[in-house]
């Protein structure tokens, strides 16, 4: 089955609100094995309506529409549904006397255009509404479905998951489930990550394997289906193995993870404790890792060392250190992620220091970084990095590839 989703409301096109439906409901047919290849928004305006509806029965048969049930005269979901398939319109008892029950409960006079919500599909499926007013509908027509939702998404998403789910399941001939994992890469870009595994996304058949460009990363989206979750899990790994085989020293973690999360993760399992020394990052670093929960175990703490003086004085930078080789220099960070290390007592030291941008700093263009590390009876290592772009993507990068290179160390 091949669904497609059109949300209904001016609002959503206005960007007064977020189209949170879409996704709820596509990775609740995923679930289901129903493909959804399109999302469709279109306004509270009738003739439009009707094209989106022409355009969705030429590509699915499923359509899945949300918003436009309300009792107001812009809310035309259910009548320009009804006139393009030659259905009436008529009132289900129920559903009216939930509108009536609610007007007494919160002691409400029941304007007569309430009674609009009540109007069903002749013939339809009626979906309850346990958290409002306006019921669901799900109709099969000739060769489509047509399933009706409210818009307010704490209305839609119980109605979907009690009724909406059971009424399609019992349209499927055969109920397969479609599972997918997200792989997550870093210090490889998105085209040469892809001629890597070109051959794998040439023949792909089942699972597939679809790249996406993210923040500063790339991910990998594996999707298998089968009518066992036990067995689309099972190709999802024999995939994952094949992917990694050859681009796994980039890979760093799964789904909704972050290479700072997956740090923390690491630093935590070896009880490593972490300090940091900032130059360009301007404490960027420290604050990406105190974003997150249980991080007082390993960061002890930090410097925000931006100018000479600071280095020298705070981080006991040698003078001769800049005078000989400049704050942008692989001597300057290993001595940073020494004396931080040093100066708070940890396992680790960290450090940046480099040109953000937009200006040259000692003759090095904007994008010129140096990452130290030091790490307990190991040598010290630097880190150069010539990254181009805005001066918070050089800062924000230089965070990651921070992440990047300490975990390869503690890998080691």
């Amino acid at each position: 089955m091949n669904a497609e989703i059109i949300a209904v409301g001016t609002e959503l096109l206005l960007g007064q609100i977020v189209n949170t439906n879409a996704k709820y409901l596509s990775e609740q047919l995923a679930e289901i094995g129903v493909n959804v290849y399109y999302h469709t928004v279109v306004g509270d305006n009738p003739s439009r309506l009707e094209k989106a509806i022409l355009h969705a029965e030429e590509r699915a048969d499923l359509i899945i529409f949300t918003g436009g049930l309300g009792p107001t005269k812009d809310d035309l979901t259910k009548e320009t549904i009804a006139k393009h398939i030659g259905k009436s319109l008529v009132l289900d008892e129920d559903a009216m006397k939930t509108i009536l029950s609610y007007f007494e409960k919160t002691g409400r006079t029941m304007t007569e255009n309430n009674k609009k919500q009540a109007l069903v599909l002749e013939g339809a499926k009626v979906l309850p509404n346990e958290h409002g007013m306006a019921p669901g509908m799900f109709l099969h027509n000739q060769s489509y479905s047509y399933m009706l939702l409210p818009g307010p998404p704490h209305e839609m998403q119980p109605m979907f998951r009690k009724y909406g789910r059971l009424a399609i399941l019992d349209q499927l001939e055969t109920r397969e489930r479609i599972e997918s994992r997200v792989l997550r890469y870093f210090g490889i870009g998105e085209s040469q990550l892809e001629v890597e595994i070109e051959d794998i996304l040439d023949s792909q058949t089942n699972p597939t394997v679809a790249p996406l460009a993210g923040d500063n990363e790339v991910t990998l989206r594996i999707t298998a289906r089968h009518q066992s979750e036990n067995e689309a899990h099972k190709m999802i790994d024999e995939m994952e193995k094949k992917v990694n085989d050859r681009v796994g020293k980039y890979f760093y973690g799964y789904d909704q993870t972050s290479i700072m999360k997956e740090l923390l993760k690491v630093l935590e399992e070896k009880k490593l404790t972490i300090a940091c020394a900032e130059s360009l990052t301007g404490g960027l670093f420290q604050a990406e890792m105190t974003s997150v929960v249980g991080v007082s175990t390993m960061l002890i703490g930090g410097i925000v060392c931006y100018s000479n003086d600071a280095k020298m004085k705070l981080c006991n930078v040698k003078k001769e250190t800049i005078d000989h080789y400049g704050v942008v220099s692989k001597e300057c960070a290993i001595e940073l992620a020494e004396n931080v290390r040093s100066i708070l007592g940890t396992n680790i030291g960290i450090s940046f220091t480099g040109v953000a941008g937009p200006d040259s700093l000692e003759g090095h263009p904007a994008g010129t970084v140096w990452i130290g590390i030091s790490i307990d009876n190991k040598p010290s290592k630097a880190f150069l990095l010539n990254l181009a772009g805005s001066r918070n993507g050089n800062q924000k990068r230089s965070v990651m590839y921070g992440c990047h290179y300490l975990l390869q160390e503690l890998k080691e």
